[in-house]
């Protein structure tokens, strides 16, 4: 379970969590959805552990997040066979070549970010963060950019992860692919406005 309790956090003057709390049962996908510049993304950044709360608590038991941010982040001087290597143990490019063609991006493994196209680029940060490895995945719109065909794609692999995974999407239609579980914000500050399924009281 990860848990909020009276979470308190501001950049300058904007309040972004004030009093909030939250229980997340993460298991298989659960989206969060709101309006663009509600919160959700400083919210993973606390998950992750990326961001420490100034007033509150904050518990997760994962203790090796992978976060895949709403930018690719990726590493311009390398090629994306390296960016997904980056992240494994030295040596091992058969997982990444593996990723690589998970995500449909084999035969770009010799191309730089600056040669992919938005929708590559973003399918290469995705890989990124599965080859991780994590115990959470946090995947801030995994599919921006993506058309339909590569977004059902994309959604097949990130539910046959074992990873539990929070997924920020705007889409409706993206949620019910996942799985349909949510959780609806408005902000700033962050707040929980329903969840579906709807929690027990």
């Amino acid at each position: 379970m990860i848990s909020f309790r009276n979470a308190s956090l501001s950049f300058g003057e904007k309040k972004v969590l004030d009093n909030f709390s939250l229980d997340i049962e993460a298991s298989g996908a659960t989206c969060f959805s709101g309006p663009s510049g509600s919160g959700k993304t400083t919210l993973f950044r606390v998950i992750a552990g990326l961001i420490p709360l100034q007033g509150g608590d904050f518990s997760s038991p994962y203790k090796k997040p992978a976060l895949m941010f709403q930018e690719d982040r990726l590493l311009p001087w390398l090629t994306a066979l390296q960016n997904v290597s980056a992240v494994l143990p030295e040596g091992d490019t058969a997982s990444a070549l593996r990723w690589l063609d998970e995500v449909g991006l084999k035969n770009e493994r010799g191309a730089y970010p600056s040669e992919l196209s938005g929708g590559m680029r973003r399918r290469l940060a995705l890989a990124r963060a599965l080859a991780y490895g994590g115990d959470l995945l946090l995947l801030d719109e995994p599919f921006k950019g993506l058309d339909k065909a590569l977004v059902l794609q994309m959604a097949s692999i990130i539910t046959s992860q074992s990873a539990p995974s929070l997924i920020v999407t705007h889409s409706a239609d993206e949620i019910e692919l996942l799985g349909g579980r949510a959780v609806y914000f408005e902000g700033p500050p962050l707040r929980v406005i329903s969840e579906f399924p709807h929690r027990a009281p």
